[in-house]
């Protein structure tokens, strides 16, 4: 089961978030037939727009990330509720450059780093908050850290991995963020720093130990408290009145057109592969109600 485990240390001045998400994941690669590097790329993404969205304290709140750095695979989305669910999509979900000289997916060949990684949080006000930095280096965990630490004054450390198995599926997802709170001793950042550094690649833990081995290794040292554990997927929010909603709202002659040419419409959701179908005289009612609405 996929899920965002939270803990503590250090009194408090430290919290971490691991999510294993290799079930999310693989949905979002079937849904949009991802190569494996758009697979790890969009995995990642969707990793992180969980862990940042699960965080919000504000009911019906949804956190978006866009990533746009100038590379083939073009724009990535993910969208989280405050539950942890996520939804995503992307640009070419089939580019696959050649591997990196370590042998591992280049993911920042395929994101590019001319761009930008911005987070937008609709908390139900007018407008959304958004914070924005330019790309490091189009992994992605990188460029979140740096997200963290400009917009949000937040000190943080990020790991996001996606390992892909030989038939293309998902072996293991997911990621933590580490970060400190105001007041932490200077002496927990060396610590962690070292922690990272020496720790395994995350994909392995994951694959073989789990979250468990994450949380001690990159807390080696500290005493630390785990504090909550949600179950966490891939959920879409689309629905045949919200499609209905949508082409009621576009200019009454592309609709009149539409029901002219006598056709079936089918509209694919961008985030699932939910697909509906609206009839001629569908597409006529919704023309009536939007008439009546506007007469009203």
């Amino acid at each position: 089961m996929d899920k965002i485990i939270r803990a503590t240390a250090a009194d408090g001045f430290v919290k971490m978030a691991v999510i294993t998400a290799r079930d999310t994941v693989e949905r979002a690669r079937e849904i949009h037939d991802c190569s494996p590097t758009a697979a790890a790329a969009l995995g990642r993404t969707l990793c992180a727009a969980s862990l940042l969205g699960e965080a919000m304290k504000e009911e019906n709140a949804s956190l978006t990330i866009r990533i746009n750095g100038g590379g083939p695979i073009g724009s990535i989305v993910a969208v989280s509720d405050s539950e942890g669910y996520v939804r995503g999509t992307l640009g070419n979900p089939h580019v696959d450059p050649p591997r990196r000289g370590d042998g591992k997916l280049n993911v920042g060949a395929a994101v590019g780093q001319d761009g930008m990684l911005t987070v937008s949080r609709d908390i139900g006000l007018k407008e959304p908050y958004i914070g924005s930095t330019e790309l490091r280096t189009g992994e992605i965990a990188e460029d979140l850290t740096a997200y963290l630490l400009e917009s949000e004054q937040v000190p943080s450390a990020c790991a996001l991995g996606v390992l892909v198995d030989t038939d293309r599926s998902i072996r293991a997802a997911g990621g933590f963020i580490v970060q400190l709170m105001p007041g932490a001793d200077e002496a927990l950042i060396g610590l962690l720093e070292e922690n990272i550094f020496m720790m395994d690649q995350l994909t392995t833990i994951l694959d073989e130990d789990g979250t468990d081995a994450v949380f001690a290794q990159v807390l080696k040292g500290l005493e630390y408290h785990l504090v909550g554990e949600v179950p966490v997927g891939y959920r879409c929010c689309c629905s045949r009145e919200r499609v209905a909603e949508a082409l009621s709202c576009i200019e009454a002659e592309e609709l009149q057109e539409m029901i002219d040419a006598g056709d079936t419409v089918e509209v694919n959701c961008q985030f699932c592969d939910a697909s509906y179908a609206f009839t001629p005289e569908d597409l006529r009612a919704l023309r009536r109600a939007a008439d009546e609405k506007k007469e009203i």
